[in-house]
């Protein structure tokens, strides 16, 4: 008898134990506002070359202002439940280190003047895709295209590894979409994204 009772309370320990696993909620919020702040530091990179230099100081420091009182509000309103499993959604390792900073090269160095000119454009699904060819130079178009393939191979790694490094590969399709919606937020006015349908718009 009380190795029947024994079994009834570990399989409902192990189903309880189950329920915990998959449930684990994806947290939008703070996923949002750490996709926002390594955007921002991407695309203020390139500020110099595309922006008048008494502009380029004021931006970066609202940013920071921002995001600090936010990030502890958030901070205080998770659920300590929660907090143990993702207290805030995890960004920062050596991989996607590497990623941020080829990616604020690329765009300070190659990627802003094609964005400006409406060569490229922010796809739906959180990549860069060639919009018009014929804004760049003929002898230019494979430079163009190195550059929007290598974006892209560094865009894949980044939404693959922060799922990974919060031990939930499976977010990976949502870190993306995040990460999708953060950078076509931040597009500049001009700059050409793709709406839901696939169609081009400009900011």
């Amino acid at each position: 008898m009380r190795k029947l009772v024994y079994g009834l309370l570990t399989m409902l320990l192990v189903a309880l134990v189950g329920c915990v696993t998959i449930n684990v909620y994806f947290p939008e919020a703070a996923a949002q506002k750490a996709a926002d702040q390594f955007i921002g530091t991407v695309l203020d990179s390139a500020a110099p070359t595309s922006t008048p230099a008494s502009n380029n100081t004021q931006p970066p420091a609202a940013a920071k202002k921002d995001s600090q009182p936010s990030a502890m509000l958030l901070d205080l309103l998770i659920p300590a439940a929660y907090a143990a499993d993702t207290p805030n959604i995890r960004i920062q390792t050596p991989t996607t280190d590497a990623i941020h900073a080829r990616m604020q090269d690329r765009f300070r160095n190659t990627l802003a003047p094609l964005f400006n000119s409406g060569a490229v454009g922010f796809t739906q699904d959180g990549l860069v895709a060639v919009r018009d060819a014929a804004k760049v130079p003929l002898d230019q178009r494979a430079g163009l295209n190195a550059a929007v393939a290598d974006e892209n191979r560094d865009r894949n790694a980044l939404y693959r590894e922060v799922a990974n490094a919060n031990n939930h590969p499976e977010w990976e399709a949502q870190i993306r979409a995040t990460f999708a919606k953060g950078w076509i937020e931040r597009a500049r006015p001009g700059w050409y994204y793709q709406d839901s349908s696939g169609a081009w718009k400009q900011k």
